[in-house]
C-alpha cells in the first residue's frame, strides 16, 4: 500500500477500508492530468489532477481538490471507496450524515407543530 501525504491514521483507515471492500491497487488504473483553475503556476506546470478507474466495477473518479498530487491521490481513492460502498448498498458516512440531519429536521418540525397547536404551553 502506498503512503500518501496525510496522517498515518488516514492512511491506515484507507488501507483497511479498501481491504474490507476487496479493492486492490492492481484493480485500479491511475492517470495524472494537468489541473485547471486555482493554484497559480504550480497547477500549470505539474500534473496534480488524479484520474482513477476501478476496472472490475467501471467506476471512474477524477480529483483535483488540492495542489498536491499525493493528497489528490488519497482523496480520489477515498471517493472511490465511497462509490463502491454505495454500489454494494452499504451505508456510507455521507448517507449517515444525511439521515441524522433528516431526523433533526423532523424533530424540529414536530416541536414547531406542537407549539402552533398549544401556544400557551411550551414543550420544554
Amino acid at each position: 500500500m502506498i503512503n500518501f501525504a496525510v496522517s498515518e491514521e488516514k492512511n491506515k483507515w484507507l488501507k483497511e477500508k479498501m481491504e474490507s471492500l476487496g479493492i486492490h491497487e492492481s484493480d485500479i488504473e491511475e492517470k495524472f492530468i494537468r489541473s485547471s483553475g486555482k493554484g497559480g503556476q504550480n497547477v500549470n506546470k505539474t500534473a496534480t489532477c488524479v484520474y482513477l478507474k476501478h476496472i472490475p466495477t467501471g467506476i471512474e473518479v477524477k480529483c483535483m481538490k488540492d495542489r498536491s498530487q499525493s493528497i489528490n491521490r488519497f482523496l480520489a481513492r477515498r471517493e472511490l471507496v465511497e462509490r463502491v460502498e454505495g454500489l454494494l448498498g452499504k451505508k456510507t458516512d455521507e448517507d449517515m450524515r444525511k439521515e441524522k440531519i433528516k431526523k433533526q429536521k423532523a424533530k424540529r418540525k414536530k416541536r414547531a407543530k406542537l407549539k402552533q397547536e398549544h401556544p400557551d404551553s411550551s414543550p420544554d
